[in-house]
C-alpha cells in the first residue's frame, strides 16, 4: 500500500487565484492514483472530475493526508480542525508569507511524487489549549496553532491585567494586550511585540506583552508543561478581545481570566526531503542579507 491513499485538498477560500494551483494539484493526485476529497467549502463553484469528492471539513478526518492550498491563515484553520484526529498537513503556498506552507507552486509536482514515494520529512508542533474562566466556571477548550491573544476593543485605552504561571504570580502589566505564543507563532504576532523566535522543536511558550506602559516590561519563555492564567482588571465596563490565532474571538470581561497550556496532541506537518527551518527564516525575515560580497549567494544556499 502506497503512502497516503486518501488525499483531502483545502484551499483558500473565496479566492480566485488558487484556481489553477488547485486544478494542478488535483491532476497530480489523479496521476498517482490517490483517492481525493475536497473541502465543501473550498470554491463551491469550481468544476471537478467525476473521481473527486466534496465533504465537510469534519470529514476530511478520514484521509491520510490533507493538503492546504493557501497561506498560513489557511493552514491555522485546518490544523485547528484536523489536528485532534492526528492528520499531517501539507502546505501549498499561495499566501504572502508562508512560514507554514512551504511548498512552492512550481515545485508541487515534483515534491509530490517525492512525497509519494515516502521520500519525506514528518515533524510534530506543539498545540496550545486555552480556556475561557467565568462566574460559572471553565469554559469548552479550544486550540490553537499560533497563539492565544487578550487585547483592548478600545485602542485609545489601556488594559490591565495580571499574569499567573501554575497558581504563582508573575506581574501586573498595563498595556495594549498580551500574548501567548507557541514556538510556531513566535515568528507571527508575538514577533512584531518583540518576542524571541523559539525554535519549533522546543516544548515552550513565549510570553509577550503588547505595547506596555513599562518599558522593563518584557517578554518571557516558559515551559509549556504549565498552566498560564491572564486575569483581566479594571472598571466593570472594562471590555476586551480574547482571541485564537487571531481567527477566533470572544468577549472578556473585568474579573474574567484565561488560562493557556500545551494540548494533550501535536500538529503533524509533512515537509519535502529537502525542508529546513532555517531556509525559511532566511527568506522569510532576509537573514544575512546585506552589503557584504556574498551576502546573496549565502541567503540563498538551500
Amino acid at each position: 500500500m502506497h503512502p497516503f491513499e486518501i488525499v483531502g485538498v483545502i484551499g483558500k477560500r473565496r479566492d480566485p487565484q488558487v484556481i489553477p494551483t488547485l486544478r494542478q494539484l488535483i491532476e497530480v493526485l489523479r496521476a498517482h492514483g490517490r483517492r481525493i476529497r475536497l473541502d465543501e467549502l473550498t470554491l463551491p463553484g469550481l468544476e471537478l472530475p467525476a473521481d473527486v469528492e466534496r465533504l465537510p471539513r469534519h470529514e476530511l478526518v478520514r484521509c491520510d493526508l490533507v493538503i492546504v492550498v493557501g497561506g498560513d491563515g489557511t493552514l491555522l484553520s485546518a490544523a485547528r480542525d484536523l489536528a485532534p484526529a492526528g492528520v499531517p498537513l501539507l502546505g501549498i503556498n499561495q499566501g504572502r508569507v508562508g512560514f507554514m506552507v512551504d511548498v512552492q507552486p512550481g515545485e508541487m509536482q515534483e515534491a509530490l511524487a517525492a512525497i509519494f514515494a515516502g521520500d519525506y520529512l514528518r515533524e510534530q508542533r506543539l498545540l496550545l489549549q486555552t480556556r475561557l474562566i467565568r462566574d460559572q466556571g471553565r469554559g469548552a477548550a479550544r486550540l490553537a496553532v499560533n497563539d492565544v491573544v487578550i487585547r483592548n476593543q478600545a485602542a485609545i485605552r489601556m488594559l490591565e491585567f495580571e499574569t499567573w504561571l501554575d497558581g504563582e504570580f508573575i506581574s501586573q502589566h498595563r498595556a495594549d494586550g498580551f500574548i501567548v505564543a507557541s514556538p510556531t507563532g513566535s515568528t507571527a504576532y508575538a514577533l512584531s511585540g518583540g518576542g524571541p523566535v523559539v525554535h519549533p522543536g522546543l516544548d515552550a511558550l513565549t510570553l509577550v506583552p503588547i505595547c506596555p506602559h513599562t518599558l522593563s516590561d518584557r517578554p518571557i519563555v516558559v515551559s509549556s508543561r504549565q498552566t498560564v492564567r491572564i486575569t483581566l482588571r479594571g472598571d466593570p465596563d472594562t471590555v476586551a478581545m480574547y482571541t485564537c490565532d487571531g481567527q477566533t474571538a470572544e468577549t472578556l470581561r473585568a474579573g474574567e481570566s484565561f488560562e493557556v497550556r500545551e494540548a494533550d496532541f501535536r500538529l503533524t506537518l509533512v515537509h519535502p526531503k529537502n525542508y529546513s527551518y532555517f531556509n525559511i527564516l532566511r527568506n522569510k525575515l532576509h537573514w544575512g542579507r546585506g552589503p557584504a560580497a556574498g551576502g546573496e549567494l549565502r541567503n540563498n544556499i538551500k
